[in-house]
């Protein structure tokens, strides 16, 4: 005969037991990457407290180190062999607020506001097409993931470079007198093509795995990322925008080349398939 309270602990452990048995499974090894997406995401707040305080220099390296956390989260979830669907989903709402977010409160606080209600439109470019950038992206990661470029121009990239342009050219505005809108007339372009280089289909590279292998077979890419690093840590700012000039100016070659010869496919179409 069983008393009460066995018979409790007994129906305790049958629930705990169907409890696990329904549970998904778990890879503990998302710890590592989510780490680095979390502070990613740290950063992007830290950004837009920055703006909120006026201090817009620190905003904007602020932006650029959740870009890097963004590098190292990916990078970890390979070496880890951790990547999954929680890294997806936690990755994107990371990236929004740090590079869709963050940047345009920048932009507009520290000038697109003299525009008025087009400064508030402007400034909404880079959240709203990379929300859409995003949201096809995880799409795509699930049913047809490209190892070699991203289609689109990657949210953290055009983030970095709206930051970018605010350090190159925050104490030389001048330069910008003779147009009629001063800098405005000039960051409102910037900011229309690359957000629409975001929602485009245009391939990016991708960073290289960092392994024998990758190294081996793609000398050329893997190179021209250690000269992008080389040009970032030499001259800081500076170096950002040329190596993000760099790095749009091939995406725009390579998707002009692909567009006229027939890497589109036999019948003219793409082999690559939006499915968002």
């Amino acid at each position: 005969m069983k008393y009460p309270i066995q018979k409790k602990y007994h129906s305790f452990k049958q629930r705990q037991k169907r409890r696990k048995e329904t549970k998904p499974p778990v890879n503990k090894r998302i710890a590592v990457p989510s780490f680095f997406t979390l502070m990613n995401l740290f950063s992007g707040f830290l950004a837009i407290i920055s703006v909120s305080d006026g201090d817009f220099v620190r905003a904007a390296w602020l932006i650029a180190l959740a870009g890097l956390f963004d590098v190292f989260d990916g990078l970890m979830a390979r070496l880890a062999d951790a990547t999954s669907d929680f890294g997806i989903e936690l990755d994107s709402i990371s990236d929004m607020v740090s590079f869709g977010v963050a940047p345009g409160f920048l932009i507009y606080t520290w000038t697109l506001h003299e525009l008025g209600f087009v400064g508030i439109i402007v400034s909404a470019l880079p959240p709203l097409c990379g929300a859409v950038r995003l949201a096809r992206f995880n799409v795509n990661a699930r049913l047809q993931p490209s190892k070699d470029f991203f289609i689109g121009l990657p949210i953290p990239a055009q983030a970095i470079i709206l930051g970018a342009f605010f350090l190159t050219f925050r104490d030389s505005l001048e330069i910008f007198s003779f147009l009629e809108n001063g800098v405005n007339s000039a960051l409102i372009p910037l900011i229309v093509v690359i957000s629409f280089l975001m929602v485009s289909t245009l391939p990016f590279d991708k960073i290289p795995r960092f392994d024998r292998k990758t190294i081996r077979e793609e000398k050329g890419r893997f190179i021209l990322f250690l000269v992008y690093l080389v040009l970032i840590l030499a001259f800081k700012e500076f170096g950002l925008m040329a190596v993000f000039i760099i790095f749009i100016l091939k995406g725009v070659t390579i998707g002009a080349i692909q567009f006229f010869t027939d890497d589109y496919g036999p019948e003219g179409v793409d082999e690559f398939q939006d499915y968002s």
